[in-house]
């Protein structure tokens, strides 16, 4: 069984992460979606509420191969205690790809084994990223053709709040 790890902060997730993780959950035998507990950055969304988003996001694309979970630390040390030998990192335009290139070389850096598959997103979800969601939903504007539906939401409510 190949298991691979889709690793990110996902704060939000959005409908370009669900596409990638979508064609990965047709890839390998199980995808673990990841999400890192970033001490570094100040979260938007709490670990439960992206964990709780997410899980029904994935029920919802009846994803029955596809786990939510969540850690701490390097991305390796966490994919070689789930005996995983793959990670996924998602692309949407070149300007991603010299920092996951780098990340990536710096993975098999701390670790030999486990390799990086990149899977592209579907054109049109080249310009999504969970900052500009964030940064939208912030002033006002709609955000729902860009999250599922869910989490559209939940961003409702939240900044209704």
């Amino acid at each position: 069984m190949t298991l691979a790890i889709y690793p990110g902060s996902f704060d939000p997730v959005t409908k370009g992460h669900m596409d990638v993780l979508k064609r990965a959950s047709r890839i390998f035998d199980k995808v673990i979606i990841a999400v890192l507990n970033n001490h570094e950055k100040e979260p938007f969304m709490s670990m439960e509420d992206k964990l709780n988003l997410i899980q029904v996001a994935v029920a919802d694309a009846n994803l029955s191969n596809v786990e939510v979970d969540c850690f701490d630390g390097l991305t390796v040390e966490y994919a070689k205690k789930k005996n995983a030998k793959v990670l996924i990192r998602g692309l949407r335009a070149v300007s991603d790809f010299e920092y996951e290139m780098q990340l990536a070389q710096m993975n098999q850096n701390l670790d030999k084994s486990i390799e990086t598959v990149f899977l592209t997103t579907k054109p049109n979800y080249n310009f999504i990223s969970s900052r500009s969601v964030k940064e939208a939903v912030r002033l006002g504007g709609d955000v729902s053709q860009l999250v599922p539906k869910n989490v559209n939401e939940y961003l409702i409510k939240r900044c209704k709040a």
